[in-house]
């Protein structure tokens, strides 16, 4: 019962890989039929709402845009509904001068279903729906948080259909975003019976109503006279040769609109890669620029560091032969202990002088005697000749070893 179980879920997995895969080729089929209809419609009329092959080209768009699109989980943990407007708004955000703000900002357009419908107008009138669809599958993240395993946009037909949908950008395309054509209350429904009879290969130039029409005229000439039967095949030859001329006719005007539009996009590229090539080769040069001023100024900073340094030193060594020589200067100017002593002691007598009157002869005699004179000899020969003494406020006191402290002269009693 296990191994018949086991059986079951296999068959049961393999049918519904199956008719997953059945239903992303026949999307796929159909919306690139509906691409050639409208195609063909355009060399003879203008593209709007009421054309029913751009109608049915729509709701396989929106078909394959919604095949297995995860719903939302509320708060209670239930999925609701989505639409494929949630994706495209979030993963086409990047695209320059998207219309999603624009979008959203509609009064009529209230639903998510409604907007999703009114950016299919909107873009198709731009020539940008291939440019949109490219980017949301290049953000692969985005993607794969929206669609479930198995969804067309997931798999690798969905870069087919980008490059499918770049033939529309050939078509002027001419609608009313506040018609009935954008409500979201009306499902969309595919049309399968313009394609079903489409059946020629497209190497194919006549249909098969055509076809048909000479089989049947074919199988008529055998019961007719021979005159009567030539008419009729000359007559059907000359109408399937204007309509064979008629149909190459429109696909050479397709085929020049085409090459047209890739000749422009080709011309669009190259100038947008000059341009490119030139802002980099200038990026370049100013880099070059840049750095050969900053290491000239590099080298300039380093001269400048290392003349600085030289004047330093300089500055140092002027500074230190300024303080050598000032010492030099200020000790030759102050005069010796010894002749600081002897004016010392010529200043007391002096004072002395001044002082006592009377006994001045004696204590100059004293002070001209051989002796004084042998140890003041500046002092004595000065007073001898009653010469002004140098002007001295204070008296010089030896601390070194061998003088005097404290010595002043006083005269004999």
């Amino acid at each position: 019962m296990a191994s018949l179980g086991v059986g079951l879920h296999l068959i049961r997995k393999r049918g519904a890989g199956r008719s997953a895969a059945v239903e992303r080729r026949n999307l796929l089929t159909v919306c690139r039929f509906s691409v050639k209809t409208l195609l063909d419609r355009s060399c003879f009329e203008t593209i709007d709402d009421s054309s029913p092959e751009f109608v049915n080209f729509v709701s396989i768009l929106e078909h394959i845009l919604s095949h297995r699109l995860k719903g939302q989980t509320t708060w209670f943990g239930y999925e609701s509904p989505r639409s494929f407007w949630d994706y495209i708004k979030t993963a086409c955000s990047k695209v320059p001068h998207n219309c999603i703000r624009s979008i959203e900002s509609m009064e009529n357009v209230r639903s998510s279903r409604a907007k999703g419908r009114a950016w299919i107008r909107v873009v198709l009138m731009e020539k940008r729906l291939s440019e949109y669809i490219s980017s949301a599958l290049r953000d692969f993240k985005m993607t794969r948080r929206f669609y479930e395993d198995g969804a067309i946009m997931l798999g690798e037909e969905a870069g087919l259909l980008a490059d499918t949908l770049i033939g529309l950008n050939t078509i002027d395309f001419s609608f009313c975003l506040k018609g009935e054509g954008v409500d979201g209350s009306c499902p969309a429904v595919i049309d399968y019976t313009p394609y079903l009879k489409f059946t020629q290969s497209a190497d194919s130039i006549s249909s098969d109503e055509e076809e048909m029409r000479t089989m049947g005229s074919s199988g008529s000439e055998s019961s007719t006279p021979d005159k009567m039967a030539t008419a009729a095949s000359i007559f059907t030859e000359q109408s399937n040769l204007v309509t064979k001329c008629k149909r190459f006719e429109q696909k050479y005007r397709m085929a020049l609109e085409q090459k047209g539009y890739l000749e422009e996009l080709v011309r669009l590229r190259e100038a947008q890669l000059s341009e490119a090539v030139s802002h980099n080769k200038a990026l370049q040069q100013s880099l070059a620029d840049t750095h050969l001023s900053h290491s000239l100024e590099k080298e300039q900073l380093e001269y400048i560091v290392l003349e600085l340094q030289d004047q330093l030193t300089v500055l140092k060594n002027n500074d230190l032969r300024s303080r050598q020589e000032l010492t030099a200067h200020l000790t030759n100017q102050w005069p010796s202990p010894v002749a600081l002593d002897a004016n010392a002691v010529a200043l007391d007598t002096l004072l002395y002088r001044k002082s006592v009157g009377g006994q001045w002869e004696e204590y100059v005699d004293e002070l001209t005697s051989s002796s004084f004179q042998e140890e003041f000899p500046e002092s004595g020969a000065a007073l001898c000749r009653h010469e002004p003494l140098p002007d001295v406020s204070r008296t010089v006191t030896h601390t070194e070893s061998g003088g005097q402290t404290g010595a002043t002269l006083a005269p004999p009693r």
